[in-house]
């Protein structure tokens, strides 16, 4: 079961569809909310678990904070990226593990990115530094595709594919150290690719003006669906809604 985010995540990437981003980014928040209250069904925010589930309410307020700089509201984004900074920081009273904290400061450096809030590159260096440190880390693995992990590289993942057709343009081997034996160069490299990547996406973004949905469950020359913008056949599932994988619009049957 994945945590409840109260429908509002289907309601954003309905808006980014429509290209009504500051809607986009008010409903993002309220996912984020709703998320960070209850990760899971009698579940605090504060409380151990192994799992990080309440990364994906951090994750909501990451795709917030840059729906807002597209919809050219910087001080809303401004304000969510200092928001995500202080629950990500604050989320360690109950994520006690030493790599869950190291992937707590990605975040805080993912929101300085995304809210061009300053201090980017030191928060990145910080995170590389925290993952370097590890050790006696077992099953990385198991870790690196936690929901903490996942909700960590969702953002980074959701701005570069809008600016590669649609396609996958950040993969786990863009994230992580050829290593799993070595675990802390090997989640260390997810810092460092970020600090050398995602601000300069989130910028070209930003002056696209455009941020395409997540990828959800795709299908290339689908024989149902078209695109009445750019006519793909080319299909992404994702929330309650069919888009375009290309284009982001919503489709139509042929």
């Amino acid at each position: 079961m994945a945590t409840n985010d109260g429908g509002h995540e289907s309601r954003a990437v309905a808006a980014l569809a429509e290209r009504r981003y500051e809607t986009a980014g008010d409903e993002y928040t309220r996912a984020g909310w709703h998320v960070l209250a209850e990760p899971r069904p009698g579940q605090g925010p504060f409380e151990p678990d192994e799992r990080g589930w309440a990364g994906r309410g951090l994750q909501h307020l990451t795709a917030a904070t840059v729906a807002y700089r597209v919809a050219g509201a910087d001080a809303r984004a401004s304000r969510r990226a200092v928001e995500g900074i202080a629950v990500a920081r604050d989320l360690g009273t109950g994520l006690e593990a030493p790599v869950q904290r190291a992937c707590l400061k990605e975040f805080v450096a993912d929101f300085r990115a995304a809210g061009d809030t300053g201090g980017v590159g030191d928060a990145y260096q910080q995170a590389e530094s925290a993952y370097g440190a590890l050790d006696g880390v077992e099953n990385v693995q198991r870790w690196a595709t936690s929901p903490l992990f996942e909700a960590a590289a969702a953002a980074v993942k959701q701005v570069a594919r809008g600016l590669a057709n649609g396609e996958i343009a950040v993969g786990w081997e863009d994230l992580h150290g050829s290593d799993p034996a070595d675990p802390g160069p090997f989640l260390a490299a997810r810092a460092r690719f970020k600090r050398q990547r995602f601000p300069s996406l989130v910028a070209r973004t930003v002056d696209e003006g455009v941020l395409a949905a997540p990828r959800g469950t795709t299908e290339y020359n689908n024989d149902v669906y078209q695109c009445p913008n750019c006519g793909s056949t080319d299909v992404n599932w994702v929330a309650d809604s069919v888009l375009c994988m290309r284009c982001n619009t919503p489709t139509e049957r042929r």
